[in-house]
């Protein structure tokens, strides 16, 4: 049996380590987009086309040249070709009559623009048979022109001599001497060289006019540009030099017409903001001063409930009496926050204030019970455009100041009803009303009649509520026999169309 030995595999060379391409991972921010350059996209824009005019017009015009040099030249080759026609004689007469031609060169050399092109000449029977000048030229065969510029018998066309590229006048020449008649093809070639050579010094000399009128053009898109962006550096100078606080409307006075709306909406914008910091320092400012007041009583409360000037149960009844309404007055501070909050969001949607309004009554009817209150509500579909929480809260904080202003057993009724195109709420508290003190602090923070209800938050925040909803509110004192008798808060918010909802309902 065969046996065969095992052989240790050959040693490899270490391979080099290739690093795995890195790849962008889902969701990952892209890179910076390099921002476009104005001097630049104009010149693009306006170069490029002209340039493509131009090399468009560069091969149009090149051949428009050619052509007008070709008649021009045209003309000296069929002048030839008339001088030579005019030297040729017929020899002979009858059967031995034979046409001859003895044609200088001097003949040609009038009609010669200059040693750079040079011109042969053959002239032949009808029949093609040669009688004088080149007799490599080749014979012509073709057939005259029905219509063309010259009123003679002669035609033009393109060919070779000796390898080169040359112009042919032919042309049919009737000769005439004593009583014969013949008839002479005389053919007159000229090089292409002058030709050329003239219609490419039109078309440089265009091109040099050309490319100065492109280099006139980009020297004026960046004198243009650069005054034009003039304005809007020095305001992004102006900007940059601001302080951090400073939000006044920019300076746009200078500005090109095409970027006001630019600065002016970021004008609003800034002004937008400076609302919402001047609110955010108000109320870090209302913040601290009124909850400072109660933060101190408390502690003024604690420390005398601790000296055991009153009884335990008597002062802990004051600490939750204080408690009470700094937590009222935290709560409706957040409250007037989040108007602001919701007034930038405009987040709004169509509801119903009626079934809003059922809402907020059911929720508060334990403090309505607890005052035996007479209570009456009627409503009907009222489409608003609205914040779902800030349609609530607004029916809630007049509901409730109604409720806390009225005196047990009052009557309170609720109204909700469309007028014009507003929909009309209508709170009528049974209270005292409110005397002309309270009328001309209305609507002010912190103003209150009666310390010991509220914090004076709750007026304020439903303003800046109907405000933030395009509506109105007021509070008018109810009277009997010139006494009042009450108080009517009164809030008209713009209808909206909305079809889905259910017919006019009431309920008491």
């Amino acid at each position: 049996m065969e046996r065969t030995q095992a052989t240790s595999a050959p040693e490899m060379p270490p391979q080099p380590q290739v690093q795995p391409e890195l790849q962008p991972q889902p969701g990952a921010p892209k890179p910076p987009r390099t921002p476009q350059s104005l001097r630049r996209t104009l010149l693009i824009g306006i170069l490029l086309p002209v340039l493509l005019f131009v090399a468009v017009d560069t091969v149009s015009l090149y051949r428009k040249s050619l052509q007008a040099v070709t008649t021009a030249y045209d003309r000296t080759l069929l002048a030839s070709a008339k001088a030579i026609g005019e030297l040729l004689v017929i020899e002979g007469e009858g059967p031995q009559a034979r046409l001859r031609g003895q044609i200088p060169y001097a003949a040609l050399e009038a009609f010669e623009a200059d040693n750079r092109s040079r011109m042969r000449y053959r002239v032949s029977d009808a029949q093609g048979q040669w009688i004088d000048g080149a007799q490599d030229l080749r014979s012509w065969h073709g057939t005259l022109p029905n219509q063309g510029p010259y009123a003679a018998l002669v035609d033009f066309y393109d060919d070779t001599l000796q390898g080169d590229p040359v112009r042919v006048a032919v042309l049919l020449q009737p000769v005439a001497t004593g009583q014969e008649r013949a008839m002479a093809m005389v053919q007159v070639a000229e090089t292409l060289e002058l030709r050329h050579t003239l219609a490419e010094q039109i078309l440089l000399d265009t091109l040099q006019r050309q490319a100065v009128l492109i280099g006139v053009i980009t020297v004026v898109v960046l004198v243009v540009v650069q005054r034009v962006i003039r304005p809007v550096r020095r305001l992004s100078q102006a900007l940059a030099q601001r302080d951090e606080d400073e939000l006044t409307p920019l300076d746009d006075h200078d500005l090109p017409q095409e970027l006001l709306p630019l600065t002016q909406a970021t004008s609003q914008v800034m002004q937008r903001l400076q609302g919402l910091l001047d609110h955010q320092k108000r109320f870090v400012r209302d913040a601290a001063h009124q909850l400072r007041t109660p933060l101190a009583v408390l502690k003024t409360q604690v420390q005398s409930a601790l000296r055991g000037d009153l009884a335990p149960l008597l002062a802990l009844r004051e600490i939750e009496a204080t408690v009470d309404r700094a937590t009222t007055l935290a709560n409706q501070m957040l409250s007037l926050a989040k108007v602001e909050q919701v007034r930038q969001q405009k987040d709004f949607a169509v509801l119903d204030w009626a079934q809003t309004t059922r809402s907020v009554a059911l929720d508060l009817s334990p403090l309505i019970a607890h005052k035996s209150l007479d209570f009456e509500i009627s409503s009907e579909p009222c489409p608003v455009l609205a914040h779902a929480w800030m349609l609530g809260e607004l029916t809630r904080n007049l509901l409730d100041n109604a409720i806390a202003h009225s005196p047990e057993g009052a009557h309170l009724r609720v109204s909700l009803s469309t007028q014009s195109s507003h929909a009309r709420l209508c709170i009528a508290d049974g209270g005292p009303g409110m005397d002309e003190a309270q009328r001309l602090r209305l609507f002010q923070p912190f103003a209150t009649g009666r310390p010991q209800v509220g914090a004076g938050l709750g007026l304020v925040i439903a303003r800046e509520m109907v405000q933030a909803l395009g509506g109105s509110i007021a509070l008018t004192n109810r009277f009997a026999d010139q006494q009042r008798i009450g108080l009517d808060a009164i809030v008209l918010l713009p209808l909206h169309a909305n079809p889905s909802l259910d017919s006019p309902q009431k309920e008491a």
